[in-house]
């Protein structure tokens, strides 16, 4: 008996465009298919979909004019910066008229994320579910009564709505705004270390963004924890209703999704992944970049019981020393002057043999560390004085003067920058590693309490004195700054 296959189905033009529609209709709706029909490469995990809800959630929340609040805490490349610019596009498309304003630290972000909606906005996918959402499709960038369309503005042709992206501290003057989106406000640990620019960016926020904010306004923050008293630290201060998304990049206890100890979206950053980049940082780094917690108080940088006391030195084991000094120029209650001893080891372990410190007159300063280095240089190989250069024509004039006084030694002077919590980093990550020994000594007492402090203590010059010995021992060869030396 012959039997025939059955008769395959086939397609037509129409039903191809039947099915588009549907899947556009779905992603109208659904922002989570909205994601996955502009984004065919989108990468499935749970963690997508659950800040997806959360946003949906927001937008009815904005729609419904609660004037809705979010902060959003993940790691880097794990998709949250992609996820707010759809969301952004999802939103406009739901409501043309609906103004947002973007806004993070770096102009380079800003107008990626334009470029970014410009994209969007001109693929097929987005005109088929947002057919009323639509862009000039030509450049515009002066006001010549057509719809603007540059690198930091988007107008909605025939609506009142608008994107624009700015800086944090940028102008947004005759701005106002409906949907308010900060993508990192702040650059990296050393802004957010500098009290001057935490208010300098929390004024911006409360004189010019929060004053663009309509009357159901919603806003969006995301951004790495790198200081309680950071732009979200004081947002949740003044706003303590709005809702907190962290998610660390490894589980700290069980959750809904995944257990203890596994990774956030191990499909992209696996665990090994994680692992890896967690040997390389401190621990302060590790849990603001990757966890989302801002250390809270001193102790975390400097785990002093990690610290390794030795009494003795086999200097045969010793490659290099450096002698650095973190001067101060007052005495009698004014800041301390420090100068530590460090030794690279050839097992690549670091000791720190010896720290003198003291509130000394310029004159008494230099009479000791005369002292201290004609025995450094007796017995260290390989052995550098380093003075750390003030900004400034006082501070060039104050380390040529010591240059000048060590003739025969090794002598530098090293013009630092930045703030002392990321010049001390990698040797932070040294002692929680378990790979810094201290020699034992009167002085250990006053160098471990500073440490167990930093960098909330009174007093950081022995930190900052073994942090800079540390980095110029870890240094390549022919990295120094030689501007000023004297050999």
């Amino acid at each position: 008996m012959v039997q025939f296959a059955p008769e395959k189905e086939i397609l037509t033009p129409e039903d191809f465009e039947w099915i588009e529609k549907g899947k556009a209709a779905e992603a109208r709706a659904n922002f989570l298919k909205f994601r996955r029909y502009v984004r065919p490469n989108l990468i499935p995990a749970w963690w997508q979909k659950d800040v997806a809800k959360h946003l949906t959630l927001f937008y009815l929340d904005l729609r419904a004019g609660k004037r809705p609040s979010l902060i959003l805490q993940a790691p880097p490349q794990h998709g949250k910066s992609e996820q707010l610019v759809d969301f952004i596009a999802w939103c406009v498309g739901q409501n043309p008229d609906l103004k947002a304003i973007f806004a993070s630290y770096s102009d380079d972000l800003g107008v990626k994320t334009n470029m970014t909606l410009q994209r969007l906005f001109d693929g097929d996918p987005y005109r088929r579910a947002f057919g009323r959402t639509r862009i000039n499709t030509v450049n515009v960038s002066t006001d010549s009564g057509r719809w603007m369309r540059n690198t930091s503005l988007l107008e909605f042709v025939g609506h009142e709505g608008s994107f624009r992206n700015t800086t944090v501290g940028g102008p947004i003057n005759g701005m106002g705004l409906d949907l308010g989106v900060v993508d990192d406000p702040m650059k990296g640990r050393a802004e957010a270390s500098s009290k001057t620019i935490r208010d300098k960016t929390w004024n911006w926020f409360t004189d010019d963004f929060l004053g663009r904010f309509s009357n159901k306004a919603g806003f969006v923050m995301i951004m790495t924890r790198w200081h309680l008293d950071d732009p979200a630290g004081r947002w949740l201060e003044h706003f303590p209703n709005t809702k907190v998304l962290r998610y660390p990049a490894i589980a700290e206890q069980d959750e809904r999704f995944r257990k203890k100890g596994e990774a956030l979206f191990p499909e992209l950053k696996p665990l090994e992944f994680l692992n890896a980049r967690r040997k390389v940082l401190t621990e302060s780094g590790w849990q603001s970049i990757y966890q989302q917690r801002p250390i809270a108080a001193g102790g975390d940088m400097f785990p002093t019981e990690r610290f390794n006391v030795i009494t003795s030195i086999n200097r045969s084991q010793i490659k290099r020393s450096v002698r650095y000094v973190d001067k101060a120029g007052t005495k009698d209650g004014g800041a301390y002057t420090a100068a530590s001893l460090v030794h690279d080891m050839k097992d690549g372990t670091t000791i720190v043999e010896d720290v003198i410190r003291g509130q000394w007159s310029a004159l008494e300063r230099e009479q000791r560390l005369m002292q201290v280095v004609a025995t450094d240089r007796d017995t260290c190989p390989r052995y550098q004085l380093w003075f750390e250069q003030e900004p400034g024509s006082g501070g060039k004039e104050s380390a040529e003067e010591s240059i000048r006084r060590f003739k025969g030694v090794q002598v530098f002077a090293d013009k630092v920058t930045g703030a002392k919590e990321v010049r001390a980093e990698p040797y932070a990550a040294q002692v929680q590693a378990g790979q810094v020994s201290i020699k034992a000594g009167a002085w250990n007492r006053e160098f471990l309490e500073e440490h167990e402090q930093f960098p909330f203590g009174k007093y950081m010059d022995q930190v900052d004195a073994t942090a800079g010995a540390y980095n110029k021992l870890a240094a390549a060869v022919g990295t120094y700054d030689r501007t000023l030396s004297w050999v």
